[in-house]
C-alpha cells in the first residue's frame, strides 16, 4: 500500500491527511487572542527515517495548537482542529529500516510525492505566526529532545523565516510530568502516566494523531493538581 492509500484508508480517527502540507483552523483563534506576554503552545510530533537530522530525513511532522498561558490562566482549545501537517521528500539516501517499520511511511512514494522541505518548513513558519498572534509560540513535546532536535534543524536549514521558536522557546512535557508526579526523570516515561491524564485520543505513530493526543495530554498535565 502506498503512503497516499494508507492515509486515505484511515478510519474514525480522522479523514485523509494527504501527502502535501495541510493546515486547518477555526474562528476560535480570534477569540483566543491574548497579550504579547502570552505563551501559545504548539504540540509537535515528527516521524523520521533515522536518529538524527542531516544524515537522515524527517518524513512527516504535525503541529497542533495546544493552549495559551498568560502567567495566571491556562486556556486549552475547545477542540484540537487547528493543525498543520506535512509529508516531506527525503533529503538523503540513508535510512533505518526499523524506523520505517514503526511509522509505516512509504519512503519511495515520498521521493516522488513528498513536499519540498523548503516549502513545508516555510509554510509551517507562516502558519505558526498566524496562530500565535498576541503571544509567543512555544513548542511542546514528550519527550522534547527528539522532536525539538528535528524541527529546529529543519526550520533553520529550510525555512525562509528560520525557527519560529527561536533557539529555546520549548516545553518538555516529560519534565513537567516528572515534577508534578514527584518522579525522577528516568521514571517519567509515557508508560508511567496515569490513565486519567492520557485523554481520549490514540497514539498511532501518525504524526497528526500523535500531536493531537499529546496536546490533550499536555493540557491535562498542565491543569493537574497532584495531591
Amino acid at each position: 500500500m502506498t503512503s497516499r492509500e494508507r492515509l486515505e484508508a484511515r478510519g474514525p480517527s480522522g479523514s485523509s491527511h494527504g501527502l502535501t502540507a495541510i493546515a486547518s483552523g477555526s474562528s476560535e483563534r480570534a477569540a483566543q487572542s491574548a497579550g504579547p506576554s502570552c505563551d501559545v503552545y504548539f504540540s509537535a510530533d515528527v516521524e523520521t527515517d533515522g536518529p538524527v537530522p542531516g544524515p537522515f530525513s524527517m518524513l512527516s511532522f504535525a503541529l497542533v495548537v495546544a493552549g495559551r498561558f498568560d502567567g495566571t490562566r491556562f486556556r486549552r482549545p475547545s477542540a484540537y482542529d487547528e493543525h498543520f501537517y506535512a509529508e516531506l521528500r527525503p533529503i538523503s539516501d540513508q535510512f533505518d529500516a526499523e524506523a520505517l517499520r514503526v511509522n509505516g511511511l512509504d519512503r519511495e512514494s515520498l521521493r516522488l510525492n513528498g513536499q519540498d522541505p523548503k516549502a513545508a518548513m516555510t509554510g509551517a513558519s507562516k502558519w505558526i505566526a498566524s496562530h500565535s498572534a498576541g503571544g509567543r509560540p512555544v513548542l511542546v513535546a514528550y519527550p522534547l529532545s527528539f522532536d525539538w532536535t528535528w524541527l529546529y534543524w529543519y526550520f533553520v536549514q529550510f525555512s525562509e523565516h528560520g525557527s519560529p521558536f527561536d533557539h529555546s522557546r520549548c516545553f518538555d512535557l516529560k519534565t513537567a510530568f516528572a515534577v508534578k508526579a514527584r518522579l525522577p526523570i528516568a521514571s517519567a516515561g509515557r508508560s508511567k502516566v496515569p490513565a486519567h491524564l492520557r485523554g481520549t485520543h490514540r497514539h498511532t505513530h501518525h504524526a497528526l494523531d500523535d500531536a493531537i493526543e499529546q496536546a490533550e495530554l499536555f493540557a491535562n498535565i498542565f491543569e493537574w493538581n497532584n495531591p
